[in-house]
């Protein structure tokens, strides 16, 4: 069926008082919750990937007002850059040298899980944002996107692009020499919503290099790459050059991010190439990409709410108050995707990214 606008409008209202729901809960506390009522503030550590990724810096300044609100103290710190496990090693470190009595992370990678184990060895609660840990119980609990449906919803829309046409397709991910959940279950998914047969759905770059997709009618596929873009512009624009080096022919782009697909885009530009990019994220940039046409399609996620949700069960288990529960049949809290898109695609529901634009996020 094709998404209408009516589908649409419900969509995007349905999201809206979604983050509206958890920011009113945090507006909402008790003076006991916010620390009115003259208890001490509580320690907390929010601990992102980097610091120059616009969705973790909006993570971040999501932080920072959801701690005045919940008399948090809040230290903030990151790695350098994607793939610093060190980095977040020593914030974590830090935060049990303060006495913090909880962490908010991104976990860069199992890289991070021995000291994210000490921090809960020493009595920190310690969630995780955007990006659950391998394995999952590896934190308390998880506020993050639904990274493998977000995957499906966007390589969905990209075989009904290709419309039973051949795909060639370049997958540029995030790492090749680390494991994040928030990589593969994106790449593995866009291959499944593809109708792509995946092997180890944990493992990137296994899957048969030649073959049919069946989603959208089937048609053949070929993958001409798996490259690492490291979440970052420069690193999608040299991903995507290596991929046209390999094949000039590539008709599908999978990207990990927006600053990705905004690489990859530069390197088919300067080839005067053109092919249908996918992505996630869902920030303003990337809504504002998808209006451009750069990107045809992004699963947009919510970073303000995984800020704010996680902010206010840590301080209220500080305080003595009840753990947060995972969404039914996950083992995360699911904090909600939407499919962008001017090009809607029959039977995979989305939003215009006039839509998308009134619940994005970061400038």
């Amino acid at each position: 069926m094709r998404t209408t606008t009516r589908a649409s409008r419900a969509l995007v209202l349905a999201v809206a008082a979604s983050t509206a729901l958890g920011l009113s809960a945090c507006n909402r506390s008790s003076d006991s919750d916010s620390g009115t009522g003259g208890e001490a503030s509580v320690g907390v550590a929010l601990i992102t990937k980097d610091s120059t990724n616009p969705f973790f810096v909006a993570m971040q300044n999501g932080g920072k007002a959801d701690a005045a609100k919940n008399n948090v103290k809040l230290t903030i710190a990151s790695g350098k850059q994607e793939g610093d496990d060190q980095g977040q090693i020593t914030a974590i470190e830090d935060a049990i040298a303060r006495g913090d009595k909880g962490i908010l992370i991104t976990p860069m990678s199992t890289g991070v899980n021995a000291a994210i184990k000490k921090a809960r060895d020493a009595g920190l609660f310690v969630i995780a944002l955007d990006t659950p840990p391998d394995p999952a119980d590896t934190v308390d609990i998880t506020f993050a996107t639904d990274n493998r449906q977000a995957g499906k919803l966007i390589g969905q829309w990209a075989a009904g692009q290709v419309a039973g046409k051949p795909a060639t397709i370049a997958l540029i991910d995030l790492f090749s020499d680390k494991i994040v959940s928030v990589d593969y279950n994106r790449d593995q998914g866009f291959l499944e919503g593809m109708g792509i047969d995946v092997k180890d759905g944990k493992k990137n770059g296994d899957e048969a290099p030649t073959g049919k997709y069946t989603a959208a009618g089937g048609g053949d596929y070929t993958i001409v790459c798996n490259e690492a873009g490291n979440g970052e512009e420069a690193g999608g624009r040299s991903a995507m050059e290596k991929c046209l080096a390999k094949n000039p022919n590539i008709n599908v782009v999978y990207t990990i991010n927006e600053p990705t697909a905004v690489g990859a885009n530069a390197a088919l530009k300067a080839a005067g190439k053109t092919a249908t990019i996918v992505s996630v994220d869902g920030g303003c940039a990337g809504v504002a990409s998808v209006k451009s046409g750069v990107i045809g399609a992004t699963a947009q996620q919510y970073p303000l709410k995984m800020a704010t949700l996680g902010m206010e069960a840590i301080a209220k288990i500080a305080r003595g108050g009840e753990k947060p529960k995972t969404t039914e049949g996950l083992d995360f809290f699911d904090t909600g995707v939407a499919l962008v898109t001017d090009k809607p695609v029959d039977g995979v529901e989305s939003i215009t990214s006039d839509e998308g634009s009134k619940i994005c996020w970061g400038n």
